[in-house]
């Protein structure tokens, strides 16, 4: 049948395939050899004498893709992190830190936070890169532990800044981690730690050990613990005698007892290389921290300190150590830069610890009194011992105690 619009017949032509002009159908005959017929007020076309135009249904589309532009590599935004060079058919790259966009870092110190301040927040400058490398020095600190944590700190020299370097490391590590970080005293010569932290007096190492039988939870442990901020402290024995009794069978099982309750366990060694506690406390530690100073016979000590390490087996463990250069005795006529040359080529990592009036008093140490590149320093060496976090033990895997037994002589 034919369709009647507007005074004209037509029938619908056949759809052309995608893509395809469609084709006019050809006119069998011209304007004038229409015939009229008239009418009171219109004209009208003569109704044409053809067959009905079957309606052909459409065929299904297909989409010509080669017709879409080809895709373009991801260009990121001001203020998103991620670089050009992202991988965007990764699953990775679905975080917060790809996805969000970052705002420039709150200043906190310096001209930066004073300007921020008087424009109430209006004009932020950002942070400057001195600000930016001890926040990325904290993401480190922070880095996840797995198992429990061993740092010895250790020097065949007394005097070069042992007490001062594994007290400063545990409060840094205690204030910065949420875990639970412990220091230890096993100097047998009335060590100085605890003094250094929390002042004279109080329980010992000895009293846990002795009272070790009877404790049956973490609130009756506490009682030999004392606290600096975060950092919880067990000094040693003031008297000589009772600490030279201090054994190494005596430093592990205190020291298993500890692992129970706390992530990471610092031990002051102490003087020397060669008393029984020492030798579990290289057999057992994690990460090594060797402790000179920048002068010459700081420096020759623990060069010292590597070598016998090497020797006595545990050569990975000193290649893997953390050499600092504690800098309560200095002198600017000794080549610092020297010395920091020669320990990078036989460590893992060197943090030369400037001279810091609070520090070289040898009395109770105030975190809120260090200088700002005295604190920069000891973040650093706490980054590198967290850097290990995870790691395999670098120590010997002979048997504990495999050092000789050296004589009087």
């Amino acid at each position: 049948m034919s369709v009647r619009s507007h005074g004209y017949h037509y029938g619908r032509p056949a759809e052309a395939p995608l893509g395809e002009a469609p084709v006019r159908p050809s006119r069998q005959a011209s304007w004038a050899d229409t015939p009229w017929r008239s009418g009171p007020a219109t004209h009208e076309w003569d109704d044409p004498p053809t067959e009905p135009i079957p309606v052909i249904p459409p065929g299904p589309a297909v989409p010509d893709w080669s017709r879409l532009a080809p895709a373009q590599p991801y260009q990121p935004s001001t203020g998103f992190l991620p670089g050009a060079e992202i991988d965007v058919a990764s699953d990775t790259v679905l975080t917060d830190e790809t996805l969000v966009r970052h705002h420039r870092a709150t200043p906190t110190e310096g001209w930066r936070l004073a300007l921020y301040a008087a424009s109430g927040g209006r004009i932020n400058p950002g942070q400057s890169p001195h600000e930016a490398a001890r926040v990325e020095l904290v993401h480190r600190i922070r880095r996840p532990l797995p198992a429990p944590h061993r740092v010895a700190v250790v020097s065949v020299k007394g005097g070069v800044g042992k007490t001062t370097v594994a007290a400063c490391l545990g409060l840094v590590l205690a204030e910065l981690r949420g875990d639970r970080v412990v220091a230890l005293d096993a100097n047998p010569d009335a060590g100085t730690l605890s003094e250094r932290l929390t002042g004279p007096g109080g329980p010992t190492v000895r009293d846990l050990y002795e009272d070790m039988p009877n404790l049956a939870s973490v609130a009756e442990l506490t009682r030999y613990i004392r606290s600096a901020g975060r950092l919880h402290v067990l000094g040693s024995e003031q008297e000589p005698a009772m600490g030279e009794a201090f054994s190494a069978e005596e430093y592990l099982d205190v020291t298993s007892l500890l692992e129970r309750f706390y992530n990471v366990i610092i031990t002051d060694s102490g003087t020397g290389m060669v008393h029984s506690a020492m030798e579990a406390t290289l057999a057992t530690a994690d990460s090594l921290v060797v402790v000179g100073s920048p002068t010459v016979d700081g420096a020759n000590r623990a060069s010292r300190t590597l070598s016998f390490l090497a020797d006595e087996g545990y050569r990975v463990a000193a290649e893997q150590s953390i050499v600092v250069l504690c800098g309560d005795r200095n002198s600017p006529d000794v080549d610092r830069a020297l010395i920091r040359s020669h320990f990078a080529t036989r460590c893992r990592a060197v943090v030369d610890v400037p001279p810091d009036p609070h520090l070289s008093t040898g009395g109770r140490i105030d975190p809120a009194l260090w200088r700002g590149p005295t604190r920069d320093a000891w973040y650093l060496l706490a980054a590198h011992v967290a850097d290990g976090f995870g790691a395999p033990s670098p120590t010997a895997p002979a048997p504990p105690f495999a050092m000789p037994a050296h004589g009087p002589g």
